[in-house]
């Protein structure tokens, strides 16, 4: 299945799991496990607890994600 099949939702990062994976809240309630794309994991890009994260979830089974970006406009601080 490719990437492009995936339902992409945008969620919340909850908790650091074990074994690279993360714990999401998703904006629409429901909680699933996602661990990081290849692309994010080439270019070193961190997941921190609170950040914004778009997740792609396989219509087969919705319980389990890829997290495929993560929202940079949580990097900022509040002004202020």
């Amino acid at each position: 299945m490719s990437r492009h099949d995936l339902t992409r939702l945008e969620g919340i990062v909850a908790s650091i799991l074990a074994a690279g994976q993360f714990s999401i809240d998703l904006l629409d309630g429901h909680s699933i496990t996602a661990r990081i794309s290849g692309r994010l994991r080439r270019k070193h890009i961190k997941v921190t607890v609170g950040d914004r994260v778009l997740v792609g979830i396989s219509p087969y089974d919705q319980s389990h994600g890829l997290i495929m970006s993560r929202d940079m406009s949580s990097d900022k601080l509040p002004v202020r």
